[in-house]
């Protein structure tokens, strides 16, 4: 590691003594950073005009038009929510190794998705995974369920995001979490709205470029900076992560004062190995939450609606199979790179005069604390605003969809028009995202915990019915409700007993629930018994009719 630079002070101690004012999100309003983000936001919102939704197939599945690399891209985005961005990693600067959970839950599904799901979702040619699983198990109380579950999952994952959206306009507009999150809410609701499924998926590829440049840049910058390995920052990170371990010691004496280190630093760095170091006593976590929190979050992934909705709009089952490996190339380049800030975060936030960090934020804590161009910091802001964006508005069309799609159309008036279709979903639009919006204004917890429970009620109750739907024709109508009869029961047990401890009362059995069954991944448990439950009672029922087998066979698994 690099030792005493004389000459490095000149700059470092100018900068420490703005280090407090650098790092405070209610600062002054940033002049750079607030024409960056009002060029971007103006950009969503002419592409939203300019590919507008014209009817109900451009707004659940943009037309089925969508190229092969831009499906990618725009999966990719999709993806990479702010609990990407941000609380990837912000989990791993307040966790260490065991942040990686959400690393590799959340890469693992999409693995998933592409082994199991993705060409055969596209096969069956509905719109949304309601509509899969009301036509698949010929029930329209399943259809209903899964509209209700798909619109709360999206509700669950929307607050993570508008909770990091918040954190941005406040960082770069000077102004209160509340006016925050409302500006930002606004924004995202009036585009969406306007273009639906395909002008969202067009905003997603300018978004997800967007978003991989502005993340990228800062690690080049700060590796390089800093003396590592900078022309590969994910593998040059790795000797900050033996720093960070084994500890720096202080810097030298020179006439009686220490000088200061290459980090700005004049004080030793203690040792962190538990950093480092998997389900470590000292980080509270055990080897069963780290393993119940990937389960959760891979399968999860595999089940979330608007996750699955991508898949719909390829124009062929090649292009669905081909769109989910580019997707999954697009996000492992941000993913590869998200424990670089969490590394350099720990390091350069180590001195006292820093004082205590939200960790949500820590991405571009990091970039002002390493001395990064403002205007760069801006970027990564507004990268990080894109890809909140950029979900939300995936998440708003999954959910405005199963409302007007999947529980107007299908249930309660199957004669609906096609403009009033149209006119239910954009209110269903407006109507999820101001009641989203209020929620985040309560600020519940971290990004990534959040954006866990919706993965968790995901597995639990869509997931099993695509996984037996798809590949076993012996699941019906009875096996489909018993399964996700048993995945609602866990989902509102777990989430009763958070809401209890979280307002400060207890019940029966708190702690044994909130450490077996946590909000954040008790689809570790839900999920098989969704499954097996399925499985019996199938067996044990009136047999999958003939005609749903038979187009099981020759068109979702023919071919």
């Amino acid at each position: 590691m690099k030792k005493i630079l004389t000459a490095f002070s000149l700059i470092a101690i100018p900068f420490l003594a703005n280090a407090s004012s650098l790092t405070q999100l209610e600062g002054s309003f940033k002049v750079g950073p607030a024409i960056i983000l009002l060029a971007i936001l103006a950009t969503f919102i002419l592409v939203g005009l300019v590919h507008r939704a014209k009817d109900t197939t451009d707004y659940y599945a943009a037309g089925r038009k969508i190229s092969v690399v831009s499906s990618g891209m725009a999966i990719g985005a999709n993806w990479m929510s702010a609990a990407s961005v941000l609380g990837m990693a912000g989990m791993m600067y307040l966790t260490g190794y065991n942040g990686l959970a959400y690393v590799v839950g959340w890469t693992g599904g999409y693995v998933l998705l592409l082994v199991l799901m993705a060409g055969q979702i596209r096969k069956y040619g509905k719109f949304t995974a309601p509509d899969f699983i009301g036509d698949r198990y010929y029930s329209q109380s399943l259809r209903g369920i899964s509209a209700v579950f798909t619109i709360l999952i999206s509700f669950a994952y929307c607050v993570g995001q508008f909770g990091g959206v918040g954190l941005m306009f406040k960082w770069i507009l000077g102004i209160n979490y509340m006016w925050s999150v409302i500006l930002g809410a606004a924004v995202v609701i009036f585009y969406t709205m306007i273009s639906g499924m395909i002008g969202a998926t067009k905003n997603m590829v300018i978004q997800y470029i967007i978003i991989i440049i502005t993340f990228l840049i800062p690690t080049f910058l700060l590796t390089y900076k800093y003396d590592y390995f900078w022309l590969l920052p994910q593998f040059g990170y790795g000797t900050i992560v033996s720093d960070i371990v084994q500890g720096i010691p202080a810097p030298n004496i020179s006439d009686g004062v220490a000088l200061i280190n290459a980090y700005g630093h004049n004080l030793a760095l203690m040792p962190s190995p538990e950093f480092a170091m998997p389900w470590d006593p000292a980080t509270g976590s055990t080897f069963f939450q780290w393993m119940a929190i990937c389960f959760s979050l891979m399968i999860g992934t595999a089940g979330l609606p608007h996750v699955l909705q991508r898949f719909y709009i390829t124009p062929t089952i090649k292009d669905a199979r081909l769109s989910c490996v580019w997707g999954l190339f697009f996000i492992c380049l941000l993913y590869w790179s998200a424990p670089i800030y969490s590394a350099f975060g720990k390091i350069l936030s180590a001195n006292p005069e820093v004082g205590n960090l939200a960790s949500d934020a820590i991405v571009i804590y990091t970039a002002q604390l390493g001395g990064i161009n403002p205007l760069i910091v801006g970027l990564l802001a507004a990268g990080a605003i894109s890809a909140a964006f950029s979900t939300i508005s995936g998440l708003l069309v999954a959910g405005s969809s199963a409302f007007a799609h999947d529980l107007y159309v299908k249930i309660i008036n199957p004669n609906a028009k096609p403009k009033s279709q149209l006119l239910v979903a954009r209110f269903g639009t407006i109507l999820m995202g101001v009641t989203v919006g209020i929620v985040a204004m309560f600020n519940l917890g971290m990004i990534a915990q959040l954006v866990a429970v919706a993965f968790s009620m995901a597995a639990c109750t869509i997931f099993p019915l695509f996984l037996l739907g798809i590949w076993w024709s012996g699941s019906n109508k009875a096996g489909g409700i018993a399964g996700m009869s048993v995945g609602v029961t866990l989902t509102v047990i777990s989430i009763v007993y958070f809401l209890v401890g979280k307002s400060g009362g207890s019940l029966p059995g708190q702690e044994f629930i909130t450490y077996w069954l946590n909000v954040w991944y008790f689809a570790w448990l839900g999920a098989p018994l969704a499954i097996v439950t399925n499985i019996v009672v199938s067996k044990l029922t009136k047999p999958t009719p003939i005609e749903i087998k038979k187009f099981l066979v020759e068109n979702v698994h023919g071919g």
